[in-house]
């Protein structure tokens, strides 16, 4: 059941924030991990890393910077200003084109909002200056979900004649590779490898990586990223829905924008506990876009609710999800 009433936790998490001893505390708990080994990179290939976060607080959480010990790490922040329950991800790219050789270096986050904290993130690499990509990873970039897609990279090695790639591996069931010698002369080897992307892959962003394993017992599995974006034929906006501190019994209405790339009917809507009303009204006819007024019932008992709403459509690969969070307050 994802109805969860966190009284004890909420209470808690004040208790924090209204002390100066534990100040790093707060925002380091927010963080899924603090560290992560890229292991051996090949040489201006695109290796990043997303340390994410969540605010599990009421108040709105703000980064105000971010920076790194060393230039063979660059870091970025993906969205400075996080409101309850929002998620967000401080993103180490290692600064592939420059480097080589063993390199780390230390992230530092620094919050002013909602009181000021610093959290250190560690990253770590192995640049090979042997090895190279082109382009430097798989991008498929905005991919129609059941549609599949397929892309190539080049994968050069010099100055090891009897370098060779003996598997593809590949972590995500929706992505298979395959690796075809193109060139062996002159002390390079090229390899082509090309990446399919399974039309049954989900909506959502792709962030992952395929494992070049070798011959080469100094290195002998390499990364090789693999970003993109499925489209859904179907989206809802927006993608997580806040409906405030309410008191008990109290009533607050939100709308949903439903859109689709052709016309479509909604179907059903339905929340897996009760307090939601879906307004439906006038939405039989199929459209583009359709406009769903929620209303949402606040029950008598005090803390944060979170839920987990259902949208079916006449269409068989639409059927977005959402959450939605509200915080009773104590009567």
């Amino acid at each position: 059941m994802l109805r969860r009433c966190l009284v004890l936790a909420s209470g808690l998490l004040v208790s924090w924030l209204a002390s100066p001893l534990p100040a790093q505390q707060w925002a380091a708990k927010m963080f899924r991990e603090t560290q992560h080994d890229f292991g051996s990179v090949a040489r201006g290939s695109k290796a990043e890393y997303a340390f994410e976060l969540q605010n599990l607080y009421l108040e709105d959480v703000h980064i105000a910077g971010v920076r790194s010990s060393c230039g063979c790490t660059l870091p970025r922040v993906e969205k400075d200003t996080l409101k309850t329950y929002e998620k967000g991800a401080i993103i180490a790219r290692i600064n592939t084109p420059a480097f080589t050789g063993q390199k780390g270096a230390t992230v530092t986050v620094t919050f002013d909002k909602p009181y000021y904290a610093e959290v250190q993130l560690q990253v770590r690499a192995y640049i090979r200056g042997e090895l190279a990509f082109d382009p430097p990873g798989v991008q498929f970039e905005s991919v129609e979900q059941g549609q599949g897609a397929e892309a190539r990279v080049s994968v050069t090695c010099s100055g090891r004649s009897d370098w060779r790639i003996l598997d593809v591996r590949a972590a995500n069931p929706h992505l298979k590779a395959t690796a075809v010698e193109r060139q062996r002369r002159g002390g390079q080897v090229v390899y082509d490898v090309t990446v399919t992307l399974d039309p049954a892959t989900p909506p959502g962003y792709l962030a992952d990586h395929l494992l070049l394993v070798t011959n080469d017992s100094s290195g002998a599995r390499v990364p090789l990223s693999v970003e993109g974006r499925v489209v859904p034929s179907v989206t809802v906006s927006p993608g997580s829905l806040f409906l405030g501190v309410v008191q008990p019994g109290q009533k607050v209405t939100k709308q949903l924008i439903v859109k689709g790339k052709r016309p479509f009917r909604i179907v059903a809507i339905r929340a897996e506990e009760g307090g939601f009303v879906f307004d439906t009204s006038g939405e039989s006819e199929p459209k583009t876009v359709h406009l769903i007024p929620v209303t949402f019932t606040a029950g008598e008992n005090p803390g944060k609710l979170v839920e987990r709403i259902f949208i079916q459509t006449d269409l068989d690969d639409a059927r977005p999800e959402l959450s939605a969070f509200a915080v009773v307050a104590k009567p």
